[in-house]
């Protein structure tokens, strides 16, 4: 077994926006595919050209597409007690990204299969709204391979551009 240590930069927005209407701009910017249809879709392609094209079909105006999305809030409501005097925050993990960018970094590094698609935090605290993102650049600078870096610094480019924009 052989170890790779790997330094992961956290970029964090805050915003004073309400929690509805950050999730609200983040699902008008990235495409929602139904995913059990996408991946039929897919695996019916046979060139490059067709499979890019389902691709971008499912994409939404950021160039990214949500996968999956988790409620994590849902589990801290449910173990909070119902005379708590305040309700739990909300935490969503939204899974998202784009499988021809994952594919032009893995190509280089097949280890950025790990880490893309990309998690985006969105969680309510005291002080705003948070938007967190680990960058892809960081996950992938050890690898040493600079044409899979160049690819994952333009998708933090392409990730902080919508955190930002959905901030206000």
């Amino acid at each position: 077994m052989s170890n790779l240590s790997v330094t992961v930069e956290r970029r964090v927005v805050v915003t004073s926006r309400r929690f509805e209407d950050v999730i609200a701009a983040i699902d008008a910017a990235i495409g929602h595919p139904d995913m059990r249809a996408f991946w039929k879709e897919i695996a019916a392609t046979s060139t490059y050209p067709e499979m890019e094209a389902v691709v971008q079909h499912a994409i939404g105006p950021s160039g990214l597409m949500e996968f999956l999305r988790f409620d994590h809030g849902q589990f801290l409501r449910k173990a909070q007690s119902p005379a708590a005097p305040v309700a739990t925050p909300r935490i969503v993990r939204l899974v998202m990204g784009n499988p021809l960018i994952m594919m032009a970094m893995a190509k280089h590094v097949h280890d950025a299969g790990s880490y893309a698609p990309v998690t985006l935090l969105i969680d309510e605290r005291e002080d705003g709204v948070h938007l967190s993102y680990d960058t892809m650049a960081s996950y992938l600078g050890s690898y040493d391979q600079p044409d899979a870096l160049k690819v994952a610094r333009e998708l933090d480019t392409r990730v902080e551009a919508l955190m930002n924009a959905v901030a206000g």
